[in-house]
């Protein structure tokens, strides 16, 4: 078509000579202090002498083939150039492998220019060789509009209005290019209407681009956006997959012609068979995020969607994670993509206890987790401990001959972070290994030390409403018990009285005698539970003194055992120090409840022994246990039971009076295996040692 040739003529010469005048213009005018100057005039310069080609040759000829190749060559080197604008190194460094890769593609082109060159008459190669170039100039053109986005979402708002026209430009230049070839590849040649508008194109891409060399840009910043590089990078992954499939299953077409159709169709199945195996798995998208960020970005971490991660993860969870313990484990496992984790709580006696536990059943907690010295470790030094580094004998703070065994022989846990606050230790999380390996490194560090601080603010502040709460249940117990007492008292005084009219009018002496038996059996009971409350109100202070603990433990065993099957298997006779009603009155408290917690009529064992220092008793019923978290939030806390009748308050009762005594009580349970309550009271003889020792300390004060 004559007048298809003329227009083409007309739009490359006018292209031609804008993009000529323009490269003129900023070799000679643009910004002196641009870095990328010379880089776009080469770039324009290229685009002219391309399209002095295009003007001169027919659109196919190769030489305008050969001019297009550089000219884009020429475009994504000017790309490249722009982010050198900031003057620091990294930016190069950030880009340089996607550039390289889209390089890379055009370069490709030249293979191509070959192959049609040598088959000029072969229509199967040809149209082959035009829809594999035109796939090669949509990927160029979709990797130069990413690498454009970056730049231009990631510079301050300062440094966007430098940017706007040559960003402006290089966008209408490549999805321009995009367009083209994406038509063309559908409809497998070019159509010349539109061929003939690219010379036009570059018209009025050249005016704008030109404009932008008029301002300065020092003080320009890249910050590339993650998503949209992990976005491109995948991307990327599917675009060289699909690619490798429509041309490997094209060559087979041109190869073998017909007999390759039934090859062509299982490659087909193939293909998509494992593209819907491999592509939308979790393996693949953490291996391209992990790769996005450690070679493009100079952070690893965006540290405003982790922050927006964190603050959603506490604020809200999912159903899954109810509990605050649970949301604190999973926001710290998000920042390490780690699949499971533990958290350690230190309790009131300081020890660290087992916690919480997300989406890590199956791992093995020991009683006593962390031993106190690698505590100390934690809560001075603010140690995050590395487990690989531990395993292979690295140490920073003397740690190594302190981390317990289970941590190091379980090659799941990967590392323990501790949560400090105030620069006291209130927990460590335990994180499992994430799917793709990598190191901890110092990123890694600062950013886990922050975030543990702030989760250990968080479960502070859950520990101290919790405390005011209880302490508002037991002002509310306190004022019930306070009309209980006046009742009970009321009620002793009436039977009291009962009890001597009794005395004074009762005829028969048999009924009298009964009558006194009863009222006088009531009396002491009533007075005895007005005796005890009374020892509550007073705080229960109390004379303590020697006394046998296994009488008493065999006592308590004889009680229950009338109604339950209550095995003493071991009993040594001990003198220890305390009040031998408030140990009986303990120990009743622990045996029932074990009872209640027995299935089947299963045996309770019991078991008492001296370790020298302590009086021990061993409570152990294999019934339905508890599990960590009931353990560390709800046995000892008043008013919550397990049992829909229970108030709550034994267990809790029965730790108090044995502290009351300079006690301990210890409990190890697992989920339907049973539980092993554990009292222990200071020995008479320890006592009056440790008392001798006192007397003679203030003795030399004085």
């Amino acid at each position: 078509m004559d007048w298809a040739a003329s227009l083409s003529y007309i739009c490359y010469s006018i292209g031609a000579i804008v993009s000529g005048i323009a490269a003129f213009w900023i070799a000679r005018k643009g910004a002196a202090d641009r870095s990328d100057r010379w880089a776009g005039v080469v770039a324009l310069v290229f685009t002219a002498n391309w399209c002095i080609a295009a003007a001169s040759l027919a659109f196919d000829h190769p030489i305008v083939g050969l001019t297009e190749i550089f000219a884009n060559l020429a475009w994504i080197f000017f790309l490249f150039r722009i982010f050198a604008n900031d003057g620091r190194d990294e930016s190069l460094r950030l880009v340089r492998p996607v550039v390289a890769a889209l390089a890379f593609v055009e370069i490709l082109q030249l293979a191509l220019l070959g192959i049609e060159h040598r088959h000029p008459f072969a229509a199967d190669v040809q149209l082959l060789a035009t829809q594999t170039s035109a796939l090669f100039r949509v990927l160029v053109a979709v990797g130069a509009l990413v690498l454009l986005h970056n730049l231009y979402v990631g510079a301050a708002p300062e440094s966007r209005r430098i940017l706007r026209w040559n960003a402006a430009a290089m966008a209408g230049f490549w999805a321009f290019t995009l367009n083209f070839y994406t038509i063309a590849y559908l409809v497998g040649s070019f159509p010349i209407e539109l061929v003939a508008l690219r010379g036009l194109a570059v018209t009025i891409i050249a005016v704008p681009f030109a404009i932008g060399f008029n301002k300065s840009v020092a003080g320009l910043t890249f910050r590339p956006s993650r998503a949209v590089t992990f976005h491109f990078l995948s991307l990327l992954v599917i675009g060289v997959y699909l690619l490798a499939m429509v041309g490997l299953a094209s060559w087979l077409d041109v190869l073998s012609g017909s007999v390759a159709r039934m090859t062509q169709v299982g490659l087909v199945i193939a293909a998509g068979a494992l593209a819907l195996i491999w592509l939308p798995s979790h393996s693949l998208r953490s291996w391209l995020r992990v790769t996005a960020v450690k070679h493009l970005f100079k952070h690893r971490f965006d540290y405003r969607n982790e922050w927006i991660r964190f603050t959603h993860t506490i604020g809200l969870g999912s159903s899954e994670e109810a509990s605050l313990p649970e949301r604190a484990i999973r926001s710290l496992a998000d920042i390490t993509d780690s699949p499971a984790g533990l958290l350690l709580l230190v309790n009131e006696e300081g020890q660290v206890e087992q916690g919480a536990n997300w989406r890590w059943p199956q791992l093995e907690v020991p009683a006593h987790p962390i031993p106190p010295a690698l505590a100390t470790i934690f809560e001075k030094e603010g140690l995050i401990l590395d487990l690989d580094e531990a395993r292979s004998g690295i140490e920073h703070q003397g740690e190594l001959e302190h981390v317990p065994a289970w941590l190091l022989e379980d090659l799941r846990v990967w590392a323990a972070v501790p949560l400090l606050h105030f620069d006291r230790l209130t927990g460590i999380i335990i994180l499992a290994r994430p799917a793709i390996e990598r190191k901890l490194d110092w990123e890694d560090f600062d950013l886990l030390a922050i975030v543990g601080r702030q989760l250990a603010s968080y479960l502070a502040e859950q520990a101290s409403q919790e405390a005011l709460s209880e302490a508002a249940r037991f002002d509310e117990f306190n004022r019930r018990m306070a009309f209980v007492m006046h009742d009970i008292k009321n009620l002793s005084s009436q039977m009291s009285l009962l009890l001597r009219n009794a005395e004074k009018h009762a005829d028969n002496p048999e009924f009298r005698k009964d009558m006194l038996i009863t009222l006088r059996n009531s009396a002491d009971k009533l007075n005895t539970m007005l005796s005890r409350l009374g020892r509550y109100a007073k705080g229960g202070q109390e004379e303590m003194g020697a006394f046998d603990m296994s009488a008493i433990i065999r006592a308590t065993c004889k009680k229950f055992a009338k109604n339950h099957p209550v095995l003493l298997v071991r009993s040594e006779p001990m003198q220890v120090n305390g009040q031998p009603e408030a140990f009986e009155q303990a120990l009743s408290h622990i045996v029932q409840n074990a009872i209640d917690a027995s299935v089947d009529g299963s045996a309770v064992m019991i078991e008492s022994y001296s370790d020298g220092i302590s009086g021990v008793v061993q409570i152990i019923d294999s019934g339905r246990g508890m599990t960590p978290t009931f353990l560390r939030t709800g046995l000892f806390k008043p008013f919550v039971s397990s049992r829909e009748d229970g108030f709550g308050i034994g267990a809790y009762e029965a730790r108090e009076m044995i502290r009351s005594m300079g006690g301990r009580v210890e409990v190890e349970s697992r989920v339907d295996l049973g539980t092993r309550f554990t009292l222990s009271l200071p020995l008479q003889s320890a006592h009056e040692l440790l008392g001798n020792s006192c007397s003679a300390e203030r003795k030399e004060i004085a």
